[in-house]
């Protein structure tokens, strides 16, 4: 997944092509958050600023807001998260995405962390 970055508040962000990214939660946020019972997604046409708060996620545990990593409009919402939330807690870097951002610069991505990054980031926060 070496086309992945992620945030220091656990999102990662994929490139899809062109400026369109996908963006969800990372593994270690879910396990963090415990069985999801619920996501609260952004609606489709949202602009959004650059850390703005965007989605929430609950759990049996807590509730987390869901930040957009990068400025730009959301062009879709993962529908299949209001039937079946779990898909988070099962698979948070595949199917369990939350939104797609069509981004207002995609080389803001270049700001945030690599894996490696990231896995460095997660360790100094233990």
């Amino acid at each position: 997944m070496s086309d992945t970055k992620y945030t220091t508040s656990h999102e990662w962000v994929r490139m899809d092509g062109g400026d369109v990214v996908t963006i969800g939660i990372t593994d270690h946020a879910q396990t963090a958050l415990g069985d999801v019972v619920f996501v609260d997604l952004p609606e489709v046409g949202r602009e959004v600023s650059g850390n703005e708060a965007c989605a929430v996620v609950e759990s049996v545990k807590a509730a987390s807001d869901v930040y957009a990593p990068l400025p730009g409009k959301v062009v879709e919402a993962n529908g299949r998260l209001a039937e079946d939330p779990g898909l988070v807690n099962r698979d948070p870097t595949g199917e369990g995405w939350f939104y797609k951002l069509e981004v207002a610069d995609a080389g803001m991505l270049h700001e945030l962390m690599d894996e490696a990054g990231y896995q460095r980031f997660v360790e100094s926060q233990a």
